[in-house]
């Protein structure tokens, strides 16, 4: 039995100072704060999901923000670009935008679509496309509307350690199909109709270093708990190391490094995000998992405080 995945899930960065982070994604990019919760694994550590205003999968970018955390370096084994998709007509809009947040902006062209390509305050690389594929974000946030807001991911570009490998793995493994290439890029699509591109680069780069500026892991989808554990079979079965399931409260995940070092998840797309908030106040407060309610107090104390805040002047 041959398995695919509809797409990219979610992709998990490291960054910098909070405030920072949720002024960028929030504030200059338009996205939905979706979750406010912690790092499972170290609580005393924001864990921030950006998405559309569902916060659907396919859409949510995430993050661990280490204040005074030292750098990482962007390189094989992580995720080199992440590419955001806008509507076909709004990159005239991006364009002043990023240009009155005095964001540095280059425009390239890859598989004949125009893409303008960005860092954000901690040196993540971005880059945003206009299709028409997915559907429209109707979450408005200062001055970015549904008619130019960020539909979610169109994709990212993978560094890998053994290109080779992980183009094998792509294609044999998570069901991708081949689609050809441009330069040293290799490109695969997934079912989707978003979060469904991924570009492989084929030469070899140095070797990353984890580190604020660099992505953690890439997030694959899986339907429910049933697929997921069918995945974790067919991915074992492949030779790859995969570990228990793990409950993230909003989605059960499963990990592997495949054999580029990169660092893949799979995850479910239910129950998502609003099982312990109302659609409506989705990422206005910090939602704990149980086994830290109890220390709500400390953890509070402990956090960065910070707001989302529009960076846009009001209107009259």
């Amino acid at each position: 039995m041959n398995k695919q995945t509809a797409g990219i899930h979610h992709i998990t960065a490291i960054v910098g100072h909070p405030q920072e982070n949720i002024d960028f994604y929030a504030g200059v990019l338009g996205l939905r704060l979706v979750k406010q919760t912690v790092n499972f694994d170290d609580p005393e550590t924001y864990h921030f999901y950006f998405g559309s205003e569902g916060g659907k999968p396919g859409t949510i970018m995430t993050f661990f923000p280490w204040a005074n955390a030292y750098r990482g370096k962007v390189g094989a084994g992580q995720v080199g670009i992440t590419s955001f998709v806008i509507p076909v007509g709004s990159i005239g809009f991006w364009q002043e935008r990023l240009a009155k947040f005095d964001v540095p902006v280059t425009e390239l062209s890859r598989f004949g679509e125009r893409y303008l390509e960005f860092d954000d305050p901690h040196g993540l690389h971005l880059e945003l496309v206009e299709r028409a594929d997915g559907e429209a974000n109707t979450w408005t946030f200062g001055d970015v509307t549904p008619e130019t807001a960020i539909k979610g991911f169109g994709g990212a570009t993978l560094l890998s350690a053994q290109p080779d490998r992980t183009a094998e793995l792509l294609e044999k493994v998570m069901g991708l199909t081949y689609v050809g290439t441009d330069g040293d890029l290799a490109r695969y699509r997934s079912t989707a109709d978003i979060g469904n591109l991924i570009d492989l680069k084929m030469t070899p780069v140095a070797r990353g270093t984890m580190g604020v500026g660099t992505v953690h892991h890439i997030a694959w989808r899986a339907e429910d708990d049933a697929d997921q554990l069918a995945w974790q079979d067919y991915v074992a079965d492949h030779g790859y190391g995969v570990t228990p399931v793990q409950d993230r409260n909003y989605f059960n995940a499963v990990y592997f490094r495949e054999h580029g070092e990169i660092l893949f998840e799979i995850a479910t797309d239910p129950p998502g995000f609003a099982h312990d908030e109302t659609p409506e106040t989705m990422g206005t407060k910090l939602m704990l998992p149980a086994q830290y309610e109890a220390h709500r107090a400390q953890l509070e104390q402990t956090l960065i405080p910070f707001e989302v805040r529009s960076l846009d002047p009001k209107r009259p």
